[in-house]
């Protein structure tokens, strides 16, 4: 959110905001000159914004008087109305009393982004708010002064807001909120120990290369089998070998059909990567950190099949037959499928539920 202030002090503060990984700016002046810095949706009540904003139009203090009928009040008329016209809708909405905190839930159920103000903030309000819109299709978004701020939004409920919106004032501020969220969008997976009880040559199969825009260090891989419950940490090609140079970039991944974990607790097939799409880079404790895929490389190629066992489950992978594509074993070191054998301990991931379209849900689905 940028204030009223010169436009070369916005500038810079928007220019930082932008290197920060900072994506939207909510402003009422300055869309056009806001254009020409990058690639930015901008939050503003105007027709030209990429977001459009009720509750708020840089004048007042976004609050509004209301009475029990919530379905009056003009921030819901006017959320409907653009919603209608099929504009993606940002409600601005100031907590200050019980009414107000049941007019964001109303406005929660229809817009796209609803941004939550709390003058005399606590985090009752927000859990409460959090808990009543978890079913609906909106982001939360919650207005915050620091990196504090910040923090305790985004843990809030273990869920969390999915974002927070600062009046930007200096640039320290900027890069530590931006830091803060980034840290908070980094799931933590559980990984297990299962047993190798088979390790079969195949023929030949259309194999997927994931080259990322990030360098991956050893220990870092991405999660990949062939159930979306069940992956093996599959390792990155972040290793000099006497065979190929490192391609600290890439993750040898897989055949076509198999599954990878991206950001948000979701899969997708391989075959379905293209370059700009997120994936989720993962290392031996579990920790994660998103980046995009440069491009997907398809080529035929020897595979071979992994099969490990974890509390009575057998779990399946297939991968490239080649010396240069490893697991990750028990001590947490890369283990090539060459030297595979029956016995030997591997980290993989366990999802408690069943997949539908890559999100997990409550359900019976048999893998085999």
């Amino acid at each position: 959110m940028t204030t009223d202030i010169p436009w070369d002090d916005k500038k810079e503060m928007i220019t930082t905001s932008l290197e920060s990984g900072i994506s939207h700016v909510l402003d009422f002046k300055d869309n056009d000159n806001i254009r020409k810095l990058g690639n930015v949706n901008i939050i503003s009540n105007s027709e030209d914004a990429d977001i459009y904003l009720v509750g708020i139009n840089g004048e007042g203090d976004g609050s509004c008087d209301l009475n029990e009928n919530l379905l009056e009040s003009k921030d819901y008329a006017d959320a409907k109305k653009a919603k209608s016209r099929g504009m993606t809708v940002c409600a601005y909405v100031e907590i200050t009393d019980k009414l107000h905190e049941q007019l964001a839930v109303k406005l929660g159920s229809i817009a796209d982004y609803i941004i939550l103000v709390g003058k005399d903030w606590t985090v009752i309000p927000l859990e409460n708010i959090i808990a009543d819109l978890q079913k609906n299709d909106v982001n939360i978004i919650a207005a915050v002064n620091d990196r504090d701020g910040a923090k305790l939004a985004l843990e809030t409920l273990q869920h969390g807001t999915d974002g927070v919106i600062f009046e930007a004032n200096d640039f320290s501020q900027i890069k530590e909120i931006a830091n803060e969220a980034v840290n908070a969008s980094r799931i933590k997976y559980d990984l297990k120990t299962a047993t190798i009880t088979n390790v079969k040559p195949l023929g030949s199969g259309d194999r997927v290369c994931v080259d990322t825009t990030d360098m991956m260090k050893p220990g870092e891989g991405m999660l990949i089998g062939s159930y979306s419950k069940s992956m093996f940490l599959v390792h990155s090609e972040s290793l000099e070998s006497e065979y190929v140079a490192s391609r600290p970039f890439r993750v040898n991944a897989g055949p076509v059909q198999a599954y990878v974990m991206v950001p948000g607790n979701k899969t997708r097939y391989l075959s379905e990567l293209v370059a700009g799409d997120e994936v989720l880079i993962v290392n031996t404790e579990g920790e994660t950190r998103t980046a995009y895929v440069g491009r997907s490389k398809i080529e035929r190629r020897p595979l071979i099949l992994i099969e490990a066992e974890y509390e009575g489950k057998t779990i399946r992978t297939l991968l490239q037959n080649a010396e240069t594509i490893r697991i990750v074993d028990s001590d947490n070191n890369p283990l090539s499928v060459a030297d595979i054998k029956i016995g030997d301990e591997v980290k993989v991931y366990i999802e408690k539920s069943a997949r539908h379209f890559g999100i997990a849900i409550d359900e019976t689905i048999i893998e085999q």
